[in-house]
């Protein structure tokens, strides 16, 4: 218990605010109608190519199946084969005024003893209008995109919202969480300012004290690149936002974290990129 005590980082009290997101398109204005075809077009695209993709590396990472509702509608979801955690295909994140598609899934793992212990999954949801930015590298293999900084900072720097929906596996204190995950933020700031020393405080103070059980469901928003939203839940997907964090240096630093060279979660960063690939080259 000791090991898996040493895996992860802080916790979070502010009250929630309800902010909207710059989902303004990037691209030539359309009307409303049209970007709505659009959408749903790439939507159905992504969702298509989940259910036809039965070998391969991308299928590997992503497994569409339907979730039982109690309602009419049923809810499609996708598994994260190592941890068998689900995630919805399309999710309405706090804060944000629009739903967003699911672009790939993977697994945080902390190795003690030569043994590697699992400690959440994570999913990657992004604005639709995101692929309008990334048309430069359409028609490229997920191979080549997976090692294209410039890809990523791309997104990134798209005034867009993306959200990495993490999901833990096993039971963890909040101070350990937050200890893991300033471990590889801080390498990644070379001179702090006083901004983001405040940002990192604030952060830690949202996790300090605060058990993360099993399940508990953790979303880190970024707005675009200045500002990113932080919502924590112990009962289902989180209703609010906790946090706001307002510091470039921190919120890029926790994107590279994930989505960088030397990401943390090698399966997230290549089911994402698979699942990129796929509907721009779709």
């Amino acid at each position: 218990m000791a090991a898996v005590a040493a895996i992860a980082p802080n916790l979070w009290r502010l009250s929630p605010a309800k902010i909207k997101c710059d989902s303004t398109p990037c691209v030539n204005p359309r009307t409303e109608s049209a970007l709505k075809r659009e959408n749903h077009h790439l939507l159905s695209r992504f969702c298509t190519h989940l259910s036809i993709q039965k070998h391969g590396s991308f299928h590997s990472y992503f497994s569409l199946k339907a979730a039982s509702s109690s309602s009419v509608e049923s809810t499609e979801y996708t598994e994260e084969p190592a941890t068998k955690v689900k995630f919805q295909t399309s999710l309405s994140i706090p804060g944000c005024s629009t739903s967003m598609p699911l672009t790939g899934t993977g697994y945080r793992e902390k190795v003690f003893a030569v043994i590697g212990v699992k400690v959440y999954a994570a999913g990657l949801y992004v604005n639709q209008s995101i692929f309008a930015r990334l048309e430069a590298w359409k028609g490229q293999s997920a191979a080549d995109l997976q090692q294209d900084s410039e890809f990523f900072d791309t997104i990134f720097q798209a005034p867009l919202e993306k959200s990495l929906q993490i999901v833990l596996v096993r039971d963890v204190d909040g101070k350990t969480f937050w200890d893991a995950l300033d471990e590889a933020i801080s390498p990644r700031i070379k001179s702090p300012t006083p901004v983001d020393t405040s940002a990192l405080s604030t952060f830690s103070t949202l996790f300090q004290g605060r058990p993360l059980n099993k399940g508990t469901i953790i979303l880190l928003t970024w707005l675009d690149s200045t500002k990113m939203l932080v919502s924590v839940s112990s009962d289902g997907l989180p209703s609010g936002v906790d946090a706001t964090i307002e510091s470039t240096n921190v919120i890029s630093a926790l994107f590279d974290v994930f989505l960088g060279s030397d990401s943390v979660s090698p399966t997230l960063k290549a089911s994402v990129t698979s699942g990129l690939t796929a509907l721009l080259n779709g």
